[in-house]
């Protein structure tokens, strides 16, 4: 059997090795000559499959290791039996965590004591925007929910629906949607010049579900306007060909990594190892825990001396501090034009090892039940 993946695909022997041969090959120029004789085909967000790259080939099962399908033509796919597996929710943590560093940051920016005086307003409430919320009302911010299709297929649930002009009034909005163009409520340049319009100086814009839900076009004309609001941008329209004006202008940026944790990459070669078991008919042997190495950093302590905010902020930059990513990018976008997209590539193909909060213990020593109640809200292991 021939497994032809994304070089990208962290794991790929420790997972796949006892199917049969691997070829790794460049996910982002992937072809039909590259997959002609593969049996088995594993891919990431950045490779489109549909009849150009597959017809006339052996291939029986495709997978996906990311939470998004925008990249898969699914009615192809079924239409000539080729069995599809994604990983959903696999790196919807690492996200989250993304967000909260960036939220981080922004409250410190304000100089705000109490961070969660924000008010949060998420477009798009699937796995990412779940956690996010989640994790966000049990930090004591006050959020709103914006998804147009849950909306109407929920109506008897106890979640609370807003439209989207009420979303982008809140302090912060984060937008997690799928990209979309024909469906009943299409996320293809669904923010653009009116609803970047309403947006002010005292808000912060995130974007770490797709780059086209926002017309870069616009977002670059109303940045440079006045009462422009701040930008955090993860994702941008033709990657990796992005704009270096639009990098210059945002606040924030950085390289399409926010779900780049190594928990959440290996959770989602784990989960098409589990559906390539399931088709060949065997066992599920392997687990992503038995795989992860122990963390560079792995414990820290606080005292009773320890400002609340302050460690909070300490803990999370620990393990992530966007900071960096942001640096990396904005040095990649000052190269010639020619090798931008390729160095942008190379960002994500070289991303160094980050784990999430839950690989950090943190031991409390006299601190307050409040104190204690954030680390857990945002996923640290205790020690009291």
């Amino acid at each position: 059997m021939l497994i032809v993946a994304d070089e990208n695909i962290p794991l790929l022997d420790a997972f796949f090795g006892d199917f049969g041969e691997i070829r790794r090959v460049s996910g982002r120029t992937m072809n039909a000559d590259d997959v002609r004789d593969a049996d088995v085909l594993l891919v990431r967000s950045v490779t489109r499959v549909d009849r150009s790259l597959l017809e006339g080939s052996r291939v029986r099962f495709v997978g996906t290791s990311t939470i998004g399908t925008d990249h898969i033509d699914l009615g192809w796919l079924k239409e000539n039996g080729i069995y599809f597996s994604a990983a959903p929710g696999c790196n919807a943590n690492s996200v989250v965590e993304y967000v909260l560093a960036v939220l981080s940051l922004y409250a410190e920016r304000c100089v705000l004591g109490d961070w969660s005086r924000l008010s949060v307003g998420i477009v798009g409430v699937g796995s990412v925007g779940s956690g996010l919320a989640e994790k966000l009302t049990r930090l004591g911010f006050r959020v709103k929910l914006c998804d147009p299709p849950r909306a109407e297929r929920e109506l008897d649930t106890a979640e609370t629906f807003v439209d989207l002009d009420e979303a982008l009034a809140c302090d912060v909005v984060s937008f997690h949607t799928p990209l979309t163009r024909s469906s009943t409520h299409p996320t293809f340049h669904m923010i653009g010049e009116r609803e970047l319009a309403k947006l002010t100086s005292e808000q912060l814009l995130i974007n770490a579900g797709r780059g086209e839900v926002i017309d870069g076009t616009a977002l670059q004309e109303r940045l440079g306007q006045a009462h422009a609001p701040l930008v955090a941008l993860d994702v941008w329209e033709q990657e990796p060909n992005i704009s270096p004006e639009l990098v210059n202008r945002v606040w924030l940026a950085t390289p399409h990594i926010a779900g780049y944790s190594l928990e959440g990459k290996v959770k989602g070669t784990e989960i098409v190892y589990q559906a390539m078991s399931k088709f060949m008919g065997l066992p599920t042997r392997k687990q992503a825990g038995q795989f992860l190495p122990e963390p560079a950093l792995s414990k820290v302590s606080f005292t009773s001396a320890a400002d609340e905010r302050a460690a909070v902020q300490i803990a999370l930059r620990a393990c992530y501090d966007p900071r960096q990513d942001d640096a990396h990018l904005r040095y990649v976008m000052r190269m010639p034009k020619a090798e931008q997209g390729v160095e942008f590539d190379r960002l994500r193909r070289d991303y160094p090892v980050r784990r999430e909060c839950s690989s950090l213990k943190v031991q409390l020593k006299g601190t307050s039940k409040s104190l204690q109640d954030s680390f857990r809200a945002i996923g640290f292991k205790l020690k009291i």
